[in-house]
């Protein structure tokens, strides 16, 4: 079968066939008059036309010129025809010869043809992606019209017309099957009506429009765009919801959580549709109703719950809601009342109706709100704050009968009494009564929630109360052995948490208990002293020296205080007591020779230290008696006490180092002298071997110095460098030689050498916070900041290091790093002087006035004891009479000195 474009060419070639055959019958039977007669002038119009057809095909080069031919195709009657079968040859049949040559090529030959590239036109030209064009609403306009026209018919049938509403684009069917015309341009003039309202409710000022673009652009920013997966999801809620509600239209979540569904969705028309089908399908529930009152209009929410007090009358959410809605006080009121009318024991009603009212019409509700909810507890209570004492005292009555097993109403009387200034007697029998009528009606309150009572008592300013519930529930439930432990443990707990007249009637109800216990004592005092005043500290320190007479410390303490107060009779009785009770304390006799001293009065501390020797003798009342001489300038009546002591208590490195101080830095700078402070120092490095690391410092420095007492002498450096190297064999491990040792050197300019012996120090006290600071003082500028890591991670907690590395920030101008560093040292020890100099040192260089005063207030308050620099000036004799603060300023002052030489140097 031939194919459809080829079967005009077919059918002419069969006619052409069949009248050559005709022909040739005709030739050979003589039938010419027959032939002629038989194709005629019809005949010749076909050939003429399919000759046409034939030219045509070829002239194209469609499939009418390939169409198959018969050997009759290379004869024809014209010559055009055997042009026309080989101009329409196949490509195949005109290569056929050179295919045929093929076969002669060689295989070199086959190789060596060059290969062709593609250098099509496609691959020339630069590919590119498809480009969309928007369509214009003309465009639109004009392919609907032909769509209309071209649906026209069954338009007209149906008896409908589809009609575009230009403002909104939604199709409406207009009536008689009416064409009307659709336009689509209305879209664009619908969104710039839209922009000119949007504009139009912006803010004008002097006719010019005021658009805050920050406003606008977060506006912009908070729409959300939807994504194809959230889109997924909601229509997968959707259906789920959808058939829960079907399942189960009674159910309430159902509804809720579809209209919820559409909400997030932004559909909120068809939220409100769905919930308020739920109300229909579900009016009895309260959540049901309350979403629909959220999810539409203040108003319509109003008429909402209108109707959902009607079908659940009882629902108290529903009045608070409704009460919410309101925006008049009045109205609120109304609502709330409506709302107890229906539900006159809600306390929650209750509550929110009093909120609204004043004093008196509040206590007139509560009244009635009493008698409505009598098991209230805190009706009760409010209705007391707001009545008078005589009337209050019988509202807690009431409420006591009401309610017995409620503590709180017992707690509530015993707040009113003590606010009425009546005293802790009765405030107690109320707890009392409180404690057994509990009992008698079975409630089960446990020691913990007294104790919580308790603070809550002293919090909301009751004391008393909060003592009395103390004192009569701290020993429920605990074990005899265990009281003491228990209650020191709670006194602390209360004093962590602020509580501290709880805190001090736990102590005062245990130390009744046990009051031998030196523990709970101390723990009264250090109470008292923090958080209490000083009379009250003095009253304590009283009991407790009447409780325990032999512990000299509670007296110490005490006449220290009355002494520090300005009260220097007052101490001087305390101690004179203290006497009676200890005739042969020596804390006792060198705390009364310390406050004569103190006060300016020597004879008098010379003559109790006289009888110290004598009833209480010790080496450190001798090592006081010889340093009241040598503040007084009596060397030779100090070194006489001195030998004294010496003889009586031998292994006392203090006489010895007294003994050599004197003769060095008091006495005339000698020959005789030095042999004299030489011979104290051996005979305490050879008394005291095991105690004797300052012996050793301070005979290296005597000889350090020997060429100052005379001149004649040389070789000091070489003999002090000898001494600690032989301290070092006898105290190895010792960081405080090795420290000495270093300084020694670098005040001998031997730097190198220092360095030296800084690396073996390290190397044999590697976690010495002494030897690592001074190991960052002393480096050069470049290690500072390597040294101070490494010292940290070797000791973090030492204060020495943190101080250094405080001061390395200081010099680097890195004032908040070094202020917060220098406050981590002076916490990690308070009583370390040094600490204290160089942070009063740093903010009297780079803080405020402000800020230098508070940190000499707190040094003052820590009193330090310890340190390098900071005993070294404290302990001169011109400075043992100033107070901390003026030692402090001391010591910073030389810190200061020191750093402006090292910045010159």
């Amino acid at each position: 079968a031939a194919a459809p474009g080829g079967a005009p060419a077919s059918r002419s070639a069969e006619l052409r066939a069949a009248k050559k055959a005709m022909q040739q019958q005709q030739q050979q039977g003589g039938g010419a008059a027959s032939s002629s007669s038989q194709f005629g002038d019809e005949d010749q119009e076909a050939d003429a036309v399919y000759a046409a057809i034939d030219e045509r095909m070829a002239s194209k080069g469609t499939s009418g010129g390939k169409r198959k031919r018969g050997d009759d195709d290379t004869t024809t009657n014209n010559g055009t025809s055997n042009g026309n079968a080989n101009a329409n040859a196949k490509i195949g049949d005109q290569f056929r010869e050179l295919k045929e040559k093929l076969a002669d090529v060689t295989e070199d030959e086959w190789s060596a043809i060059p290969d062709v590239g593609d250098y099509s036109l496609k691959y020339k030209q630069k590919r590119r992606e498809d480009v969309f064009t928007p369509l214009t609403d003309t465009l639109l306009a004009d392919r609907s019209k032909i769509n209309a026209d071209a649906t026209a018919g069954t338009a007209s049938l149906s008896g409908n017309a589809q009609v575009m509403d230009a403002a909104d684009g939604t199709a409406t069917t207009a009536p008689g099957g009416a064409n009307t015309s659709v336009r689509l341009s209305g879209l664009a003039e619908a969104r710039g009506t839209v922009l000119g309202m949007s504009l139009d409710k912006m803010d004008s000022v002097t006719g010019q429009t005021v658009v805050d673009p920050k406003g606008y652009l977060t506006s912009l920013s908070s729409v959300k765009v939807a994504t194809e997966a959230e889109i997924g999801d909601i229509n997968k809620a959707r259906l789920l919801l959808k058939s829960v509600r079907d399942t189960n239209p009674k159910h309430g979540p159902g509804w809720i959580a579809a209209a919820r569904v559409e909400e997030a969705a932004g559909k909120t028309h068809q939220a409100r549709k769905l919930i308020q089908e739920g109300c229909e399908s579900c009016p009895d529930n309260e959540d049901v109703w309350l979403e629909a009152a959220r999810l539409h209009p203040p108003e319509i929410g109003k008429t909402i719950l209108a109707a959902a007090v009607r079908h659940i009358p009882t629902s108290v959410k529903i009045f608070l809601r409704a009460a919410d809605l309101e925006q008049n006080a009045a109205a609120k009121k109304a609502v709330l009342r409506k709302a107890l009318e229906a539900n006159p024991t809600s306390v929650t009603l209750w509550k929110a109706a009093i909120e609204l009212e004043d004093a008196d019409d509040a206590r007139i509700l509560l009244g009635v709100a009493v008698e409505k909810v009598p098991h209230s507890v805190e009706m009760w209570l409010a209705l007391a704050r707001l009545e008078t004492h005589e009337n209050a005292r019988k509202v807690l009555n009431q409420a006591r009968k009401a309610l017995p097993a409620d503590r709180s109403i017992w707690i509530a009387a015993a707040k009113l009494e003590e606010g009425q200034g009546i005293g802790s007697d009765v405030v107690e029998k109320i707890v009392d009564k409180a404690v057994r009528s509990l009992a008698k009606h079975e409630a089960v309150v446990s020691r913990a929630q007294w104790l919580k009572d308790a603070e809550n008592a002293e919090a909301s300013g009751a004391p008393l109360t909060a003592a009395g519930i103390v004192k009569h529930t701290i020993g429920i439930g605990v074990d005899p052995e265990d009281r003491l432990r228990t209650w020191a443990d709670d006194a602390a707990g209360s004093k962590e948490r602020g509580a501290i007249s709880t805190a001090r009637a736990i102590l005062a109800h245990a130390l009744s208990a046990f009051p031998s216990k030196r523990s709970l004592w101390l723990q009264a005092v250090e109470l008292e002293r923090s958080n209490g005043t000083k009379q009250s500290l003095d009253e304590v320190l009283a009991a407790a020296s009447e409780r325990l007479p032999r512990v000299e410390i509670f007296w110490l303490v005490r006449a220290k205080e009355r002494w520090m107060a300005g009260n220097v009779e007052g101490a001087r009785e305390v101690l004179t007591e203290a006497f009676a009770a200890n005739p042969d304390s020596e804390q006792v006799w060198l705390a009364a020779a310390k406050l004569e001293w103190e006060t300016g009065e020597p004879e008098r501390a010379r003559v109790l230290l006289q009888r110290a020797r004598d009833r209480a003798p010790s080496a450190r009342v001798y090592m006081k008696s010889a340093l009241l001489e040598r503040e007084n300038r009596h060397y030779n009546d100090a070194l006489n006490l001195i030998e004294e002591g010496i003889l009586k208590y031998s292994n006392f490195p203090k006489l010895y180092m007294m003994g050599g101080q004197i003769c060095s830095e008091d006495l005339a700078r000698d020959k005789q002298n030095l042999e004299r402070a030489r011979k104290f120092y051996q005979r305490g490095l050879q008394s005291c071997p095991n105690d004797s690391v300052t012996l050793w410092i301070l005979a290296s420095r005597l000889e350090e110095r020997a060429g100052e007492f005379d001149s004649s002498l040389r070789g000091g450096l070489t003999k002090a460098r000898s001494l600690l190297e032989l301290s070092r064999l006898k105290n190895p491990k010792n960081p405080e030689l090795w420290v000495e040792a270093i300084r020694l050197e670098r005040r001998a300019g031997n730097d190198k050498l220092a360095v030296t012996l800084m690396a073996r120090a390290l190397q044999e006290c590697p976690s010495s916070g002494l030897l690592l600071a001074e190991n960052i003082s002393t480096a050069p500028r470049v290690e500072q900041k390597s040294k101070s890591a490494d010292a940290i991670k070797k000791c973090p907690d030492d204060p020495r290091v943190i101080a250094a590395v405080a001061s390395l920030f200081a010099s680097e101008r890195k004032h908040e790093k070094g202020r917060k560093w220098f406050e981590r040292a002076v916490i990690l020890d308070p009583e370390l002087g040094d600490s204290w100099a160089r942070y009063y040192a740093f903010e009297s260089e780079s803080g405020s006035t402000a800020q230098k005063e508070k940190v000499k207030e707190r040094c003052v308050a820590a009193e330090p004891k310890h340190g390098e620099l900071w005993c070294s000036f404290m302990k001169q004799m011109e400075n043992r009479q100033k107070s901390i603060g003026e030692g402090l300023e001391l010591v910073a002052k030389k810190i200061q000195e020191q750093k402006e030489l090292a910045t010159v140097g």
